[in-house]
């Protein structure tokens, strides 16, 4: 894409909507309203999934989606809790508030989400062909 006010190009990569939509169908069989997993495994393993994603992407186009995505976990993570224990929203926030009001993350048996919205975003930067060294030696 070009840069804005300028003729300078750079490389963008964004991410496609089907690693997006796999991503979600995994969070969604892992937080079935009928799970009997226990909140430990389910947390373990959707932390591990969340990790290995973002390592991936993180050098893509990607804070917004990564929050989107991080909003998504969290309320399919709320409507779990909310459903397997049978809580109102005023006890989900009692319980994920703090006495000032901000909300604190979700921790399940000493488990804490991972939070996709905080990963940083490294872009490579392009180094044009006389930043490269070459691995031969110069006749």
């Amino acid at each position: 894409m070009r840069k804005r006010g300028t003729d300078k190009w750079h490389v963008y990569t964004f991410i496609a909507d089907k690693p997006v939509e796999s991503l979600k169908r995994k969070i969604k069989a892992l937080t079935q309203r009928l799970s009997h997993l226990d909140y430990r495994i389910a947390l373990i393993r959707i932390n591990q999934i969340l990790r290995g994603w973002a390592n991936y992407f993180k050098h893509a186009v990607a804070k917004h989606t990564l929050q989107r995505l991080h909003t998504f976990v969290w309320w399919r993570m709320i409507r779990w809790v909310m459903q397997r224990h049978r809580m109102t929203w005023t006890a989900i926030q009692r319980w994920l508030r703090d006495p000032q009001g901000h909300w604190k993350p979700i921790e399940l048996d000493g488990i804490t989400l991972f939070d996709l919205g905080r990963v940083t975003i490294t872009r490579h930067r392009y180094r044009g062909l006389l930043g490269i060294p070459s691995p031969w030696p110069d006749a």
